[in-house]
C-alpha cells in the first residue's frame, strides 16, 4: 500500500515546480493511489497544510538547516516542510513519528544522504521548544505568520489596511466551508436534507437557500445525483442576488464556465426568461451544459464565445452578468497556491477585465443593468476598472448593492462580512 507521507510529498514537488492548481494536482494523485479513505485524509491535510503555510515553515527550517531553504533539494525541502508542519499542527501525530517517518522518507527517495539533516533539523526545532519569534516590521511579520509573501501583503495593506488585509490572510489559513445553493426548482428543504444521508447541513442566515455542509463527499450523496443542489460559494451567491435577474429578463452570463452564477441566476428566475452563457473554450462550456442539465435548468443555453470581442448576432439583454478573469486573491483559502504567484502575473489583468466589460456594455439594453464582479480583492483590478468604466461612458449610473448602504455601488467583500471568500462586485445601470 502507498505511503501518505510519500505521495503528499511527491505531490507538494509537482505543484511548487508545476504550478498546478493544488485541487486538480491532489485529486489525480490520490485517485490514481491505493490509499484507503483514513490515508487520503492524511496525505490531503500534509499537502494542502504545507501549501497554505510554505513560507512560514521555510523561515522555520531557515533557522536550524546549515543551507537556506532556497539550496536545499525539492525532495528533501518538502520531507522537511511536511515534518514541521506536523509537528506543529497536527496533534494527532506524535513528535516522534513526525521525525522518523521524515527520516525514512528521505531513504524512500534516495536522498538517504540528507537523512541525517533532516533528523537534526526537525529534533533540534522540537528541543528548542517549537518556538517561532516573527521578524521586526508588520510586513514581514504578516508575511511569515500568515505565509503570503510580501508583495501580496504589501498590496492588500496599502488597498485596505491592516484590519481587513489580516483578516483575509488569517481566513486563508482556515479550512474553506463546502457552502451549495439548494435547487429550488426540484426539491423542497425537506426533500434536500432528508436526501442528503449522513451530510450535515447548516442554514445560512445570510441566504435562504444556502447551506454549508460538511461529514462527507457532497458530490457522493443522493441529492447532488438529483440535481437537488450545486456547490457555490456565499460571495458568488450574493453576487447573483446583486444583479437579481426575474423570469422576465434577458441575461447575459458572458464568461459563465463553469456556470454556478448561472444556475442561481436560473433559479431565481423560476427556471423561466433566458440565460445566454457563454465562455472561451468549449472543454469549459460542457461543463455549464452538463450542470444546467444536471440541475433541470432549461432557460440556459451555453456556447463558446470569446468575451472581449463583439458579437452582431448577440440580441440586447436586460441583465449582464461580467464576472471577469482575476488574479483570484479572494479564493485563496481555496487554492492556496495563487498566493505564491508573481505580481507580474497580473499585471496586464486589468485592460483584459476593462475590455470585457467594455464590449459587454454593446450588449446591455437601456435601462439594463450590469454586475461586474471578481474573485480577487486588487483595487487595480476591481474599483480603478469600475471606476473607468462609469468614467468613460455618462450613459451609466452607479445603483445601490443590496447588502446596506456601507457598501454602495462598490462592494470589497472580506470574510469577516459575511463567512465568505473574498470578493468585488460593482452595479451600473444604462440610463441612456
Amino acid at each position: 500500500m502507498a505511503n501518505p507521507r510519500y505521495l503528499a510529498v511527491k505531490l507538494l514537488c509537482k505543484t511548487f515546480s508545476g504550478g498546478s492548481f493544488s485541487n486538480i494536482q491532489l485529486n489525480s494523485g490520490l485517485k490514481n493511489s491505493d490509499l484507503d479513505e483514513r490515508d487520503k485524509k492524511l496525505c490531503s491535510a500534509i499537502y494542502y497544510g504545507v501549501i497554505e503555510r510554505k513560507i512560514f515553515l521555510d523561515y522555520i527550517i531557515g533557522q536550524f538547516s546549515s543551507r537556506p531553504p532556497e539550496k536545499l533539494d525539492d525532495n528533501v525541502l518538502n520531507i522537511l516542510r511536511s515534518g514541521v508542519y506536523q509537528i506543529l499542527f497536527m496533534d494527532n501525530v506524535p513528535d516522534s513519528a513526525a521525525v522518523n517517518e521524515s527520516v525514512k522518507l528521505a531513504k524512500k527517495f534516495g536522498k538517504t544522504s540528507a537523512s541525517g539533516m533532516i533528523n537534526a533539523v526537525l529534533r533540534n526545532f522540537i528541543r528548542n521548544g517549537k518556538k517561532v519569534s516573527l521578524p521586526d516590521g508588520k510586513i514581514d511579520a504578516y508575511s511569515v505568520k500568515y505565509s503570503a509573501p510580501p508583495e501580496l501583503v504589501e498590496s492588500l495593506v496599502n488597498d485596505y489596511g491592516h484590519e481587513l488585509a489580516e483578516n483575509l490572510l488569517a481566513d486563508a489559513l482556515g479550512s474553506p466551508p463546502v457552502t451549495v445553493r439548494r435547487n429550488t426548482l426540484k426539491c423542497s428543504e425537506e426533500e434536500f436534507i432528508d436526501s442528503l444521508g449522513r451530510i450535515n447541513a447548516e442554514k445560512s442566515d445570510i441566504l435562504s437557500e444556502c447551506f454549508m455542509l460538511s461529514g462527507g463527499d457532497v458530490t457522493a450523496t443522493e441529492a447532488f445525483r438529483k440535481g437537488f443542489f450545486h456547490v457555490q460559494d456565499l460571495a458568488s451567491q450574493l453576487c447573483c442576488k446583486a444583479l437579481s435577474p426575474t423570469e422576465n429578463d434577458i441575461v447575459l452570463d458572458i464568461c459563465s464556465a463553469p456556470g454556478g452564477k448561472a444556475f442561481t441566476m436560473a433559479q431565481l428566475m423560476n427556471g423561466k426568461g433566458k440565460i445566454m452563457a457563454f465562455d472561451l473554450h468549449e472543454k469549459r462550456v460542457k461543463l455549464i451544459r452538463d450542470g444546467a442539465e444536471r440541475l433541470g435548468l432549461s432557460n440556459i443555453t451555453a456556447d463558446v464565445g470569446d468575451a472581449s470581442k463583439y458579437n452582431a448576432e448577440l440580441p440586447k439583454f436586460t441583465k449582464i452578468l461580467c464576472d471577469v478573469p482575476c488574479s483570484g486573491i479572494g479564493a485563496i483559502r481555496r487554492k492556496p497556491e495563487i498566493k505564491y504567484k508573481n505580481f507580474s502575473d497580473f499585471s496586464g489583468l486589468p485592460e483584459i477585465q476593462y475590455n470585457i466589460a467594455e464590449n459587454a456594455l454593446n450588449y446591455l439594453e437601456v435601462g439594463g443593468e450590469l454586475v461586474y464582479s471578481t474573485c480577487t480583492l486588487r483595487k487595480a483590478e476591481n474599483e480603478y476598472v469600475a471606476e473607468k468604466l462609469l468614467s468613460n461612458y455618462p450613459e451609466l449610473e452607479p445603483v445601490q448593492l443590496p447588502f446596506g448602504e456601507k457598501f454602495g455601488n462598490m462592494a470589497d467583500i472580506f470574510p469577516c462580512h459575511f463567512g465568505s471568500d473574498g470578493f468585488f462586485m460593482a452595479k451600473f445601470r444604462k440610463v441612456r
